[in-house]
């Protein structure tokens, strides 16, 4: 038996209107039926994907858990989470990074504190006019020979 691939990711939310809010305004998805459970919960579409958001008023989020998204606009994304004052730029001391095969990884926080990391797979085509300067991790963490050919996009 071998896994085919991430079916969904649930996540803890203090509000779910709120929650929900965000994620379909901020990256465009979709609410999609749920079944009724113990707690409320909201499923949202993910392109092939689900993110399933947990009503969990009394919990806080794993510090470093987080999950990555692709999105078609890198740019539109960094503009609309920094609007929204949820671009992180706390946890890794810089909120957008480049990783040594180029992609690069941007960090925000959903309303329940929840750490988002978006994704780019090409750092040559962003503008630097609208995300700033982006640091490199291999000059933050030096990389071993083996991190150095990781890839973050495996296709």
């Amino acid at each position: 038996m071998n896994a085919k691939r991430i079916n969904h990711v649930s996540i803890p939310c203090r509000d779910l209107d709120e929650s929900e809010r965000f994620y379909r305004e901020v990256f465009g998805l979709e609410r999609i039926p749920a079944p009724d459970f113990r707690r409320p919960v909201r499923w949202l579409r993910l392109g092939e994907h689900q993110l399933h958001l947990m009503a969990t008023p009394e919990d806080e989020p794993l510090a470093g858990q987080h999950f990555g998204f692709d999105v078609d606009d890198f740019e539109a994304a960094y503009v609309k989470l920094r609007e929204l004052g949820a671009i992180d730029d706390e946890t890794h001391t810089h909120p957008i990074w480049e990783l040594p095969d180029g992609s690069v990884q941007m960090y925000a926080r959903d309303p329940a504190g929840n750490l988002i990391e978006i994704d780019w797979p090409d750092v040559a085509t962003l503008d630097r006019g609208v995300v700033g300067d982006i640091p490199k991790r291999a000059d933050d963490v030096p990389q071993s020979a083996e991190a150095l050919t990781a890839k973050l996009y495996m296709s």
